[in-house]
């Protein structure tokens, strides 16, 4: 999350996360004895897809063959991702594995990467109390940099929200004081011998829980929750919640009926078409900005959120049923999805 990014989800807030046992990790082999605060913890670098906006984030090595384990809304949206090894600084094309939005879990593969150095984890239960260094990218600067803090809280949840109006609930976060930044989001908070024991997700903003902005109150997601979301991941287990493969493209940016800037008042339940990608699969189908998407393949919208969550179910080529009203009323078209960037 870089402040020179502007677009949705690109700024998530951070997190503290308690770890508890990590189990079984057969396929990912995580080093276990780092011996200086932060080895492993990379800078992630994003160009969105069809704006060429910047964005940034943070990553960890999970995998010396280059897997990153990071969050999702860091590469949400993203036409071609970079990763750089501070020290070192070579920079690596990295590709999407999978994700879960769910959980804000994303992991990557380096093109090339051999012999990287591992984060270190740590399998102990994370208690109130324990200090921790939330690590980062903070600002985007592509540099590390480190604030430390306690652990305030753990099992919490929140729902946090982007700047398109879509939030994700997020739970069993472990609360910290921790400065964190944006940018941060990705990174490890370390416990005081190095070792992760959880991944920066979000702050508190404005009374609310935004994928943006700094807060002197930061949410991660437990380590052994992420790893074992990495797990299913790399062994390609795709579910309701965890997408493997190519990501199914709508070809729109929505917002809620009443953020819609066009002008129409309808009393209607849905999601505004906030514009819609020249040449893509919406506009060909005759959809464009002021329209609001009611359902799809027979599915209810209601927010954002839903018109995302129904697309990733379905696979880039097939066609789906949009129903949507405009100023002439209620109209329905088929459209055939292409395929995009991760959401």
């Amino acid at each position: 999350m870089s402040t020179h990014r502007h677009i949705t989800r690109a700024l998530l807030p951070l997190l503290v996360v308690a770890l508890v046992a990590v189990g079984a990790l057969a396929k990912l082999a995580f080093a276990r004895d780092t011996a200086s605060i932060g080895t492993g913890i990379v800078i992630v670098n994003t160009r969105l897809a069809y704006t060429e906006a910047a964005a940034a984030g943070t990553g960890m090595v999970i995998g010396s063959s280059g897997e990153i384990l990071t969050n999702n809304h860091v590469i949400s949206g993203a036409s071609r991702i970079t990763v750089t090894v501070p020290g070192t600084g070579h920079t690596y094309t990295a590709k999407v594995v999978g994700y879960d939005v769910s959980d804000d879990v994303a992991v990557l593969k380096l093109a090339n990467a051999s012999n990287l150095k591992t984060v270190s984890v740590r399998t102990a239960a994370t208690s109130v109390g324990l200090t921790v260094t939330a690590v980062g990218n903070a600002g985007g600067t592509g540099s590390l940099t480190r604030a430390t803090g306690t652990v305030t809280a753990t099992g919490q949840t929140i729902t946090a929200s982007d700047e398109e109006g879509s939030s994700e609930t997020l739970t069993g976060l472990i609360e910290t004081n921790a400065n964190v930044q944006a940018d941060d989001s990705g990174g490890p908070l370390l416990d005081s011998s190095g070792k992760v024991v959880a991944m920066t997700t979000a702050a508190s903003a404005n009374g609310g829980f935004r994928f943006a902005d700094a807060s002197s109150t930061g949410y991660a997601i437990p380590i052994a929750k992420a790893l074992k979301v990495a797990e299913a991941i790399d062994a390609g287990d795709s579910s309701a919640r965890v997408h493997i493969g190519a990501t199914a493209f709508l070809g729109i940016s929505v917002s809620t009926t009443g953020d819609s800037p066009y002008g129409y008042s309808y009393d209607t339940q849905g999601a505004a078409i906030a514009g819609v990608v020249s040449g893509g699969p919406a506009a060909k189908a005759g959809l464009q900005a002021g329209d609001i998407i009611v359902s799809i393949d027979g599915r209810t919208v209601t927010s954002p959120t839903s018109v995302r969550s129904i697309v990733l179910t379905k696979k880039p080529g097939q066609k789906v049923s949009v129903r949507y009203v405009d100023e002439a009323g209620t109209s329905t078209t088929t459209v055939t999805l292409a395929s995009g960037p991760p959401q």
